[in-house]
């Protein structure tokens, strides 16, 4: 039986998490899961699971935790020191699921348990990446990708024959508006933009997946995730989301990993990893299917991925100010106070205005986030809709 921990148990990966978990309940013994603010969710769950430990970060909503969990025993916790306590309780295997900055204190403390981190957190190598591999490395922790474009990556890719690697494609679905023309762009409304075609995800990263900011940040977990250089990391999309990547090699071999859109796949691979385990997940049908298309992505209508490839290449702290400006972008057109075009004009004018040195340690990262959230919130003033 494997122990296991949840960060960020009521999003949707977390929910995708315990489903699987909850198919193999002889297989697995979870020791804590945790939530930001959905204590009745998060009640419910680890009820449903007989968690050890119930976290909620938002220590307003420890009480209602507490009466949620009144007579089952179960431990309730509630804080950002509390949830990093529970990654570090010592679970074979922590799913990363926090998202945004928020996660990066936690993904730490699991890392430095010295075992299995799922990582379905962006945030921890796009803005963290040289502080959180050494991390992975120096406590001899093994970094599992969740997001299904890794995955797939990890699964095709030979660490054997890494040098005779000769480029990583990663797929992008394209969003809800890749064929929509640039001028009808500016009035798109969030619900517009959460109504991705293919998957179900969270609101944020619904957006990202509209902007194409997504595949921006994943092209930076890639760079920390593979043993690659910036310029072997390519993007084409492909709106049926049945590729999820693919590794290319010298002999012009590709391999590729297909399935169906369902976060599950990547879940269980991670969660039953060097395994494989069964899944309630629709089995793939290309005859029904019966064709996949392919086509470059367009810069001039998305330009989130022009600027995350940009900070790529600039490395340091440029990735870090990129997703900070980002997640306060997103954010605030969230919340209607900006257009839709604005989330990238933000992104572009924070890059310009803050260039700060590469971070050595964690706190160092948090600061530059801190004030690249700042120069990006005054930037969010001055948008009129």
């Amino acid at each position: 039986m494997r122990t296991v921990t949840l960060l960020g148990a009521t999003g949707s990966v977390g929910t995708s998490t315990l489903d699987l978990i909850e198919r193999a309940p002889d297989g697995f013994e979870v020791l804590a899961l945790t939530a930001n603010s959905d204590a009745e969710g998060l009640a419910a769950a680890a009820r449903r699971v007989n968690a050890k430990v119930a976290v909620v970060a938002d220590e307003g909503r420890l009480p209602a935790l507490r009466d949620a969990l009144a007579g089952s025993g179960i431990k309730a916790a509630g804080g950002i020191n509390a949830v990093c306590e529970a990654a570090r309780m010592g679970a074979d295997w922590t799913m990363a699921a926090i998202v945004g900055t928020a996660g990066l204190k936690p993904v730490m403390a699991a890392i430095e348990g010295g075992k299995t981190v799922a990582l379905a957190n962006k945030e921890s190598l796009v803005s963290a990446g040289d502080v959180v591999t050494r991390a992975v490395a120096g406590h001899q922790a093994t970094l599992l990708p969740v997001d299904s474009e890794h995955n797939a990556i990890f699964q095709c890719f030979e660490t054997d024959n890494a040098d005779k690697v000769s480029k990583i494609i990663l797929t992008a679905s394209g969003g809800p508006f890749r064929e929509r023309p640039l001028e009808e762009m500016r009035g798109i409304t969030p619900e517009q933009a959460v109504a991705h075609p293919n998957w179900s995800m969270g609101a944020k990263i619904s957006v990202d997946s509209a902007t194409l900011m997504n595949k921006g940040l994943e092209l930076i977990e890639a760079f920390h995730l593979f043993p690659v250089a910036a310029e072997q990391l390519d993007v084409i999309v492909h709106r049926q989301s049945v590729i999820h990547s693919m590794v290319e090699y010298a002999d012009g071999s590709v391999l590729a990993q297909l399935g169906s859109p369902d976060m599950r796949v990547p879940i269980a691979h991670t969660l039953a990893w060097p395994q494989r385990m069964e899944t309630p997940c629709q089995r793939l049908d290309l005859t029904r299917i019966g064709r996949l298309d392919f086509e470059a992505p367009d810069h001039d209508r998305f330009p989130c991925l022009k600027l995350a490839r940009e900070a790529l290449a600039a490395g340091g702290a440029r990735p870090a100010v990129l997703n900070a400006a980002n997640e306060v972008a997103v954010a605030a057109f969230l919340a209607r106070r900006i257009g839709f075009l604005e989330i990238a004009a933000i992104v572009s004018d924070t890059l310009e205005r803050y260039d700060p040195a590469a971070p050595e340690t964690l706190d160092q990262v948090l600061m530059i986030d801190a004030e690249a959230r700042n120069i990006a919130g005054e930037r969010v003033k001055d948008c009129v809709i």
